[in-house]
């Protein structure tokens, strides 16, 4: 049964409406793109490597420091966030620097903006991204059998269908469980509350037949099987009733043993989380390098 507020317009604009609730949020913008500036002038990333021919298909390689004879490092894509219509992989490289000197391989993508393309358009973008990855990383010190995806807000709505895919169904070469394991943060699960918040529907136009086939939580749990882990859905305690239903969602969608951890971090907002995504002191980020193993 659906929540009556759940289709309320304006009910949906306040829920949805990150920045309003969080005023200060141009700092964290500011702060991010200072840092991320930072993180690529160190000089060992490798900038808007092409992982296909159209518009935004590119992504950021940050290689874990390795010496000869050493195994391969763990692998993290990260996807941003934005409501699938804003920012850029070039303001979230700050991330990086924390994982490569624990040892990991991280690799920030683009793609594509709405409404130039739909939600389904990019969902396979950041599958054509993946493939790339698996089969491109290992020349960069990455190891292809350990790929973690971490998704924030409309990135963890990728980083989830990342784990559902059907990577058989993509290449020959590639195996099901590509992907190891995923992290979602304030990811978003049933498409169907975006599509009635009229300021977001205005860029993605969504369609009843788009949130039925990239909406996670309608979809199949994903196997726990040959190698493939499962997701952990992690939000902000200060963020809003419907970020936060949608994170128990997930877990209530796929079960305890496909999304084990289903956590509302004290005192984190939505913005506030990719700062602590890369803060080695957070909870958050202890739970991703669990995530890589490291």
């Amino acid at each position: 049964m659906k929540t009556p507020a759940l289709y309320d317009a304006e009910w949906l604009e306040r829920e949805h409406n990150n920045r309003a609730r969080v005023p200060e949020h141009p700092q964290h913008f500011e702060r991010w793109a200072r840092d991320s500036e930072k993180a690529r002038a160190g000089g060992r990333a490798l900038i808007d490597v092409r992982y296909g021919h159209g518009a935004g298909e590119t992504l950021d390689i940050f290689p874990a420091p390795r010496q000869p004879g050493t195994p391969p490092a763990p692998v993290l894509v990260f996807i941003h966030g934005g409501w699938w219509r804003s920012l850029d992989k070039s303001d979230h490289s700050f991330i990086a620097p924390p994982f490569v000197q624990r040892g990991a391989c991280v690799v920030v993508p683009n793609y594509a903006l709405c409404p130039a393309v739909t939600v389904p358009d990019i969902t396979l973008q950041m599958v054509q991204t993946l493939a790339w990855v698996y089969r491109h990383i290992g020349a960069h010190g990455g190891d292809p059998h350990r790929i973690t995806v971490v998704g924030h807000s409309a990135g963890g709505h990728l980083a989830a269908m990342m784990l559902a895919c059907d990577w058989t169904r993509v290449g020959d070469d590639l195996p099901v469980s590509l992907v190891k394991n995923a992290m979602a943060m304030s990811g978003l699960f049933d498409l169907e509350p975006v599509m009635h918040t009229p300021s977001v529907q205005a860029s993605l136009h969504l369609t009843p037949e788009q949130v039925a086939k990239a909406s996670p939580a309608r979809l199949p749990a994903p196997a726990l099987r040959e190698g493939r882990g499962g997701l952990m859905a992690v939000v902000g305690a200060e963020e809003s009733s419907e970020f936060l239903r949608q994170n128990r969602l997930i877990q209530q969608a796929w079960g305890e043993q496909v999304v084990p951890v289903c956590e509302s971090l004290k005192g984190i907002n939505h913005f506030s989380i990719v700062d602590a995504l890369a803060d080695p002191r957070s909870r958050l980020h202890r739970l991703v390098r669990s995530l890589l193993g490291l």
